[in-house]
């Protein structure tokens, strides 16, 4: 997705929305605030992500850009921010619904529980889900220029493990030639590196 990775919890007309780090996104999207209070089961906790969908060249997409743009010190830009470019939530997984964990639940009952828990009219949406792995390349076609970038693919079986990388994330590969400008270390240490300054040569051979 381009989009925010969000956790949203209500419980009654209380709504958090935060970052997966523990940030308090809610200032930055006071109008998901209100739809998750409408669309959302009365006491839950879903994962999902927050996006922005715009209309781009005649094609509604993900915008990486407008959602970036939403998180702003002034609450006068976020008000304005919030009408022009309003967000959506997009669930993908239920981590507890009423007085029930799921944490320790298979896949397949946390999504029937998503599934119950968003009644999807307007802001709040679930993510579709297949077990047919032709379908699936069909996504992967039909919706890559739209935003998304891949497919997420869960075994049935698998219970929520927050902050580890258990699934399988599905991508076309792609290939480029690219000079290394300059690198920035990882949070862990001078052993490894974190990220990469990368340039691309122009068809005229200019970097």
């Amino acid at each position: 997705w381009d989009g925010f990775r969000a956790l949203a919890f209500r419980d009654g007309d209380e709504v958090v929305l935060q970052s997966r780090s523990g940030k308090e996104l809610g200032r930055y999207f006071p109008e998901l605030l209100d739809a998750l209070r409408d669309e959302l089961a009365d006491r839950c906790v879903l994962d999902g992500e927050v996006v922005v969908p715009r209309e781009i060249d005649g094609r509604v997409r993900l915008d990486w850009e407008s959602l970036s743009q939403r998180i702003h010190p002034a609450e006068s830009r976020v008000r304005m921010l919030a009408e022009q470019t309003p967000a959506h939530f997009i669930g993908f997984d239920s981590l507890a619904t009423g007085d029930r964990s799921l944490l320790a639940e298979p896949f397949r009952v946390r999504r029937e529980a998503l599934i119950e828990a968003v009644n999807a009219k307007q802001w709040c949406h679930v993510t579709r889900t297949t077990t047919d792995p032709e379908l699936g390349a069909q996504w992967l076609q039909t919706f890559e220029g739209a935003g998304l970038d891949g497919l997420i693919a869960k075994p049935l079986t698998l219970t929520y493990q927050p902050d580890k990388r258990v699934m399988f994330k599905i991508k076309h590969q792609r290939t480029a030639d690219c000079v290394v400008a300059g690198y920035r270390l990882h949070k862990s240490g001078p052993d490894a590196v974190g990220s990469l300054l990368l340039g691309l040569y122009t068809d005229d051979g200019e970097l």
